[in-house]
């Protein structure tokens, strides 16, 4: 019997391990939800937005590197997966959306709802296609998945409404060949680049998610060089923890002055697998190696003297095989000096980021002192409330977070130990992605802890998809830094002497809101109760709201303050003042 175009998508998806398939039921997708509805091992999630529906498929496949799947109805229903897939595309996640699209005969006709999806999609589409006839199948969505999956990005695949139901006249099994190339870069070049890290005294490794991988061989690098490791944040996870006695956590804004002082020291700096694109923190005049499986990435954010295109791990391992034992003109061991400095920075500075974390903090001189300028309401510092989550949250917990404040926290005081997993719009950059990107996490795997690092802004965006939580029994802990703001556009603003405006928001209780949707809610105000809090949160069946009312006006001090940001600072706070004694905050 033949198949309808509907059954050889669905049949294609489930012999390719696909397990859920996320997105909003509508008329165009109709056949293919149907079909889903038929199908034992392939779940439909149903999500209140499209949007969530992408970013938890897009979750999805950053876990396991394989494809996510998400679905959006004819018009509106596939403009509103576009955030989301952009999000996929920025994070190189290989997902494959299927739009739904007016009848055939009517394409082109300014039909109601119809929207041109080949156009819609071409920015953030490696492939588009819209079906016309039935027998384009199965070879346009092997197509569409080989796409995905070989140039890690989005597919979109259109289905007109009237296409889904109709049977092919030359079906076939679908044939997929996936199986990813290991490539090495060129021995010359491999050789030139061990020649210059033998040169070097003071090397200074950059590493990325793309390293994740090589775990084991860059760390026999780094001991190899005596170098220190700066991490970017998609590359906490695998290379924290205390197996690895190199890495001095990030830099950037969100980072810390040690890794900033190890990048500045270095002669020589080797980028693995990272793409990270704040030029301004790289140092100036320095020897630049990078290694990158994408040659177009070589270079891009700043000048390098070699460039290695190639797998991580096939390069860290012909590099291991062409480096001497210490730097050139040298006898004995390489110098650790660089290292050590490095490391001993670091350890300090996380010795005074855990006495701000601590719930007694503002009990003592210091702290009294300090809060009479940036906490006077005595709210709960968001560092105590990160650093709870950390000490209590499981080993292998997968964490999300969303843009913004939210993510600072979780930077500074969540340690990507043991098989932790880390999940965030790092690329994009986007609101509202930790709550539907924790649902497409769980949706994995029900029995393993997932936590979501939300901020009010970000939360409230999506607020509907806390019912998919609800509805599908998904055990995810929301943990809310509910500070009343935007706090990173609050936190631009004064930075560059603006005082505060817009970024107030009119929140409800989170807490009473989840429970009236029937998921425990629990609000925390007083910061002695926040340990009991995240333990009885955390130990709760089912999803959890944790809305912890946090600090507004707290500080994040970036790892290089330039004087024009402490003084843009001081001036915004000083116009924040005069305003305030006539003038509501944030009009």
């Amino acid at each position: 019997m033949a198949r309808t175009v509907a059954r050889v998508i669905v049949d294609a998806l489930s012999e390719l391990g696909v397990r859920q398939v996320f997105g909003v039921v509508g008329d165009a997708l109709n056949p293919l939800t149907d079909a889903i509805r038929t199908t034992g091992n392939l779940e439909w999630v149903g999500c209140r937005h499209e949007e969530a529906a992408a970013f938890a498929a897009s979750a999805q496949s950053q876990l396991t590197g394989t494809l996510g799947v998400c679905m959006g109805t004819v018009g509106p229903g596939s403009v509103h997966l576009l955030n989301g897939l952009y999000d996929a595309a920025k994070s190189h996640a290989p997902v494959l959306a299927i739009a739904g699209q007016v009848p055939l005969a009517e394409i082109g006709s300014d039909y109601f709802q119809e929207v041109d999806n080949d156009a819609l999609f071409s920015d953030v589409a490696v492939f588009r296609a819209t079906i016309t006839s039935p027998d384009q199948l199965p070879q346009m969505l092997e197509t569409a998945v080989r796409h995905a999956l070989g140039r890690k990005g989005v597919a979109v695949l259109t289905v007109p409404g009237d296409l889904g139901d109709r049977e092919l006249t030359a079906d076939r099994p679908s044939r997929f060949s996936l199986n990813p190339p290991v490539s090495r870069p060129d021995g010359t070049a491999v050789r030139r680049a061990a020649e210059l890290l033998d040169r070097s005294e003071r090397a200074t490794l950059l590493v990325g998610e793309g390293a994740r991988a090589a775990r084991e061989d860059v760390l026999t690098l780094a001991d190899r060089l005596a170098a220190p490791m700066v991490l970017t944040l998609k590359a906490k996870a695998g290379f924290e923890g205390d197996t690895n006695p190199f890495q001095v956590g990030q830099t950037g804004l969100i980072g810390n002055p040690a890794a900033a002082s190890a990048l500045q020291d270095a002669d020589t700096l080797l980028l693995l697998g990272t793409d990270f694109p704040y030029r301004d923190w790289y140092p100036e005049g320095r020897t630049v190696i990078q290694v990158d499986t994408e040659a177009t990435h070589i270079g891009r954010r700043v000048s390098v003297d070699v460039g290695l295109v190639g797998d991580t791990g096939a390069t860290v391992r012909d590099l291991l095989d062409h480096l001497g034992a210490a730097p050139s003109g040298t006898e004995g061991a390489r110098d650790r000096s660089h290292l050590e400095k490095a490391r001993e920075h670091f350890d300090q500075w996380r010795a005074g980021q855990a006495r701000l974390a601590d719930p007694a903090h503002d009990k003592g001189l210091v702290g009294r002192i300090r809060s009479a300028l940036d906490n006077r309401a005595h709210d709960i510092r968001p560092e105590a409330l990160a650093a709870a989550v950390d000490r209590i949250a499981a080993d292998d917990a997968v964490f999300t977070s969303d843009t913004g404040m939210a993510t600072v926290w979780l930077s500074r005081f969540v340690e990507m130990r043991g098989e932790r997993r880390l999940i965030g719009s790092y690329n994009l950059g986007s609101m509202a992605n930790a709550m539907p990107q924790a649902l497409g996490a769980q949706s994995l795997d029900r029995e393993r802890q997932v936590v979501a690092f939300c901020g009010d802004g970000g939360l409230s965006m999506l607020l509907g998809d806390l019912m998919t939580l609800k509805t599908y029994g998904l055990p995810v802990k929301l943990v809310v830094f509910d500070n009343r703001r935007l706090g990173m556009v609050k936190l631009e603003q004064e930075q560059a002497g603006l005082p505060e405006f817009g970024t107030v928001l009119d929140n409800p209780d989170f807490a009473a809101v989840a429970e009236a949707i029937g998921i425990t809610g629990i609000r925390v105000t007083d910061p002695a109760e926040v340990e009991s809090a995240v333990r009885r949160a955390f130990g709760s069946p089912g999803p959890v709201l944790l809305d912890v009312l946090t600090n507004p006006d707290e500080i994040a001090v970036p790892a290089k303050p330039t004087v024009e940001q402490g003084w843009g600072f001081a001036v915004a706070k000083v116009k924040e003042v005069v305003r305030s004694h006539g003038e509501p905050r944030g009009n």
